[in-house]
Parts: C-alpha cells; sequence; structure tokens
C-alpha cells in the first residue's frame, strides 16, 4: 500500500467528488493519506475529512502565502487542533519567496518561529514548504534543536539536502521528480537514504508524467514511486513498502 503523505483534498478542485474519490483510494493502493492544512479553515476541513475516513490524517498549520494577520485566536486554534488525535502533524508551514504579492518575508519568518515553537511544545512533526527561501528555511528550522519533520516537494541543492539529513530531516518527492527537467531532483536523490524518502502528490497541484495538465490525486503516486525507485536502484514494490514504513515512522500514524 501506498502513504500519500502530502494531498490537499479540502481543495475546492476536489468538490465534486471528493467523497467517492477518497472512499475508493483504499481500493487502488493507496492506503494512508495526510491532508495539510494551510490556513486555520482549511485545517479544521482537512481535519474533518481525517476523522470522517480512517485512512485519512490531518495536519494544521498556517502556510507563508496566508500567513498575514496570524495573531492569538489562530494560535489557539492551532493548540486546540493539534490535540486532536487525528492531527499527525503542525503543517504546512515554511516560507515562500516566489510571488511579489506574498506577505514580507518579516511577517512569513516570524509565524514561521511561532508554528515551529508551537511543534516543539505539542511534540508534534512538521511539514515544511520551502519556495525560493531555502536559506532562511534552513536557518530557521536550526534554530530548533529537536525538530523533526519533512521538506516537502524539496526543491534545495543536493549540498542542503545533506544539511537537513544529517539534522534527521525526511525529504518529499513529488511529480516533478518525473519530469524532464529533473536532474536537480535526482542529484537530490543521490544523496537521500531510503530511509528518509517520503512520496507525496500534493495533489490537486504538480501532476506527474504521463499525467501533466490533469488534476492530481493519489492514484498517480506509482507514477512518482517508479521514478523515485529508478533513482535509487530499487523495485517499485520496494520504494513502495518502504515509503510506507518511512511515512508511518515520522507521523506515528
Amino acid at each position: 500500500m501506498y502513504f500519500d503523505t502530502h494531498a490537499h483534498y479540502d481543495d475546492d478542485r476536489f468538490a465534486e467528488d471528493r467523497e467517492a474519490l477518497l472512499e475508493a483510494l483504499p481500493s487502488r493502493g493507496v492506503g494512508l493519506i495526510l491532508n495539510p492544512g494551510v490556513t486555520v479553515s482549511s485545517s479544521r476541513a482537512a481535519l474533518a475529512l481525517a476523522e470522517r475516513f480512517p485512512h485519512v490524517w490531518a495536519a494544521a498549520g498556517i502556510h507563508p502565502e496566508d500567513c498575514a494577520g496570524a495573531g492569538e485566536a489562530d494560535w489557539d486554534a492551532l493548540r486546540d487542533l493539534c490535540r486532536r488525535e487525528k492531527v499527525a502533524a503542525i503543517g504546512e508551514i515554511g516560507l515562500d519567496y516566489h510571488w511579489e504579492d506574498n506577505p514580507s518575508r518579516e511577517e512569513q519568518q516570524a509565524v514561521f518561529r511561532r508554528q515551529l515553537a508551537l511543534a516543539l511544545a505539542m511534540d508534534k512533526p512538521v511539514i515544511i514548504h520551502d519556495r525560493d527561501a531555502h536559506a532562511d528555511c534552513l536557518s530557521i528550522v536550526s534554530e530548533f534543536p529537536g525538530l523533526r519533520g519533512v521538506f516537502h516537494c524539496f526543491s534545495g541543492s543536493a549540498e542542503m539536502a545533506e544539511q537537513l539529513l544529517r539534522r534527521g530531516w525526511y525529504l518529499g518527492f513529488d511529480g516533478p521528480v518525473t519530469y524532464k527537467n529533473a536532474k536537480k531532483a535526482l542529484a537530490v536523490l543521490a544523496v537521500t537514504p531510503p530511509e528518509r524518502i517520503l512520496l507525496e502528490t500534493d495533489a490537486p497541484y504538480l501532476p506527474p508524467v504521463p499525467h501533466r495538465g490533469e488534476r492530481n490525486d493519489s492514484r498517480f503516486l506509482p507514477e512518482i514511486a517508479r521514478a523515485v525507485a529508478a533513482a535509487k536502484g530499487m523495485t517499485v514494490a520496494e520504494m513502495e513498502a518502504l515509503t510506507w514504513e518511512n511515512g508511518r515512522k515520522l507521523f506515528g500514524i
């Protein structure tokens, strides 16, 4: 069975078939799904799905694109969510310097640090979003010894990966590892031990080849597993079993 450790089934693009799709995934070989929130509202929606479907788990967090104006009510809400049995992590959190209209870097960094501190206090792993902010992400997570988690859809260098791996982090690999321009991801895979690899779809985003242009979902995980397994000299079945255990270990499921 596959564990999709990052998929956004609370997204509006699943509005028409969300229930049927989630119900069917175990019969399609996807035995576990982790659905991260990006706001307090979407974190609550993720938890509602997790409490309805036994194979779905939630993470609660505020995404850097959505962090403007985060206040004490948000921190109280996140703390309450993290006490719920099916909230396995804090995420999706981090830094995103890609879009000019994102909240300021200073505000993103403050919200990021606040959520990392909450993760340590609540003894939860974290799911990190790092887009065009590699140096600052690495610097900030280094301020929190004992933190554990995954850099989702890792896009940094092999050198950055080695630093994170030495500190016990996991790295998530998504559809882009199947693309023609995946040289950087393949270089990262070359230095990543199999026991630190997680498979993700980031559904509905980043569909793998040959599904580019389609809405992504967890049924496409075997395409990602095939590319990752080939890079590591493993069979797809070996990668499926390994990443199932990796995800369960990190998220305590």
